[in-house]
């Protein structure tokens, strides 16, 4: 487990220190006032005004967006907003009133993605279901979405007037994984339903029947047993304990595949490089405002142009893009030459983004990297995220309690913890997904007394 969720919030937590364009509220969008628009466009819009029964509502705003799918596949939707009918002059431009109905769609299957309500507020009665029939609300799933019930998917957990459906491959977890949920008010409307993941076709499955067991693993098992320090904020410390990385393996023993939170795809090249210079640049370097809010035209998305940040990045751009890293280092960390690793290159919202990490870290649950912002036409990085800021709130924690447990000893005391786990992992290089045991533990121990806890508790 390996403290994932809070790596998470460290990694997005980046996100704030980045100025982003963004501009007013509607800057993305284009506002509807009976405007004349591509009649495909409206086609879309009043499909969906009647499948919604939006009779009570008037479009406000609606947005052409694109996206990749970790198949390299370019995904175009439409994003509406609808506004209730009493509201005619909004002008609060940060946020929707009250009843607002934010639907997109697929522009090509016309498949919904997401219905929210704002508020939890509804005024149409044409999607009211009952709590207490599931298996009603699955059919309609299943109609919805085109996906066949404990085939693709399959119920995760109930919470308040929420219903929540994993994806899977005829029963199998699968990673990365999808989800669909649901959320009804108290009088039984619909007031939220979003369909995210990729919930692939049988093609791009390598169907297995699963064969792995812990005893064929057992050696590999305790090569992913590591010493770790997790931070206690509570105690002002760094406890050292003894816990399992996660790691995917195949079904047939050839090989593994990592467990990323952040999942990779065919067009991130793997660099792995250390960077170096041997120069020092005077100039500071300042960030520059960027934008991730891209304009579609109809045109576009109608023609099914694939998405720029599908071209590969060729070995010209890579040499342009480690001068930028180079370049930006020496402005920023002149004594560092040699203490970065420039760990990847991928497009992202127009952009090329540079992953680093420090060379030399002690094994902790959290550990320093940065990502860059490199214009694709200039070759200049443009801002970054760091998270140097929030690796600051634990690095002057206390030291760590004497080790006096060997890790052969506290995989004795795991051992009976351990799972492994049947998924169906896609395979970045193979193209499909294919069958694994998800290596994984919810328990470590502690190596100053030999103390079993569960990661939660660290």
């Amino acid at each position: 487990m390996m403290k994932r969720n809070i790596v998470k919030l460290c990694w997005f937590t980046m996100k704030s220190i980045i100025t982003f364009s963004n501009g007013r509220r509607y800057s993305q969008y284009q506002k509807y006032k009976g405007m004349k628009m591509d009649k495909r466009i409206k086609e879309l819009i009043d499909y969906t005004r009647e499948k919604y029964g939006l009779h009570e509502y008037h479009l406000h705003t609606f947005h052409i967006n694109r996206s990749t799918t970790i198949f390299n596949e370019t995904v175009y939707t439409l994003s509406m907003e609808w506004f209730p009918n009493d509201i005619k002059d909004w002008g609060d431009e940060t946020c929707n009133p009250e009843g607002t109905a934010c639907i997109e769609i697929d522009l090509h299957s016309r498949k919904v993605r997401s219905v929210i309500y704002v508020g939890g507020r509804s005024y149409t009665d044409s999607m009211t279901f009952d709590l207490n029939n599931k298996d009603g609300i699955i059919k309609w799933i299943e109609k919805e979405t085109g996906l066949n019930y404990k085939k693709q998917f399959e119920f995760w957990k109930e919470e308040e007037r929420e219903l929540h459906f994993k994806e899977c491959i005829d029963g199998f977890a699968v990673s990365p994984s999808g989800y669909i949920e649901c959320k009804l008010d108290e009088e039984g409307k619909l007031i939220l339903f979003s369909v995210t993941g990729q919930f692939p076709s049988k093609k791009l499955v390598k169907q297995d029947m699963y064969t792995l067991s812990f005893e064929q693993l057992e050696e590999l098992v305790k090569e992913q047993l590591k010493l770790v320090e997790f931070p206690i904020m509570q105690q002002h410390k760094l406890v050292p304990a003894f816990a399992i990385e996660e790691i995917y393996i195949k079904n047939d023993c050839s090989s593994t595949l990592p467990f990323e939170f952040l999942v990779d795809d065919k067009s991130r090249l793997q660099m792995d490089k250390v960077v170096e210079w041997n120069y020092q640049i005077q100039q500071p370097f300042h960030r520059k405002i960027i934008s991730l809010i891209e304009n579609v035209t109809p045109e576009q998305a109608f023609r099914c142009e694939p998405h720029p940040d599908l071209q590969p990045i060729t070995e010209e751009e890579v040499k342009k893009c480690i001068s930028a890293v180079q370049k930006f280092l020496s402005q920023e960390y002149a004594n560092d030459s040699g203490k970065w690793v420039l760990k990847s290159l991928h497009r992202d919202k127009g952009y090329i983004h540079a992953t680093l990490r420090a060379k030399e870290q002690e094994e902790r649950v959290f550990k320093r990297k940065m990502k860059l912002f490199i214009d694709s036409k200039t070759y200049e990085v443009l801002n970054l995220m760091d998270n140097k800021s929030f690796l600051e709130m634990y690095m002057e924690l206390k030291e760590v309690d004497e080790i006096k447990v060997t890790k052969e000893k506290a995989f004795e005391q795991l051992k009976d913890f351990i799972q492994l786990t049947p998924y169906y992992v896609y395979d970045f290089e193979e193209g499909y997904y294919v069958l694994c045991g998800k290596l994984d533990c919810q328990y470590a121990v502690k190596a100053c007394n030999g103390e079993i806890v569960e990661l939660s508790e660290l």
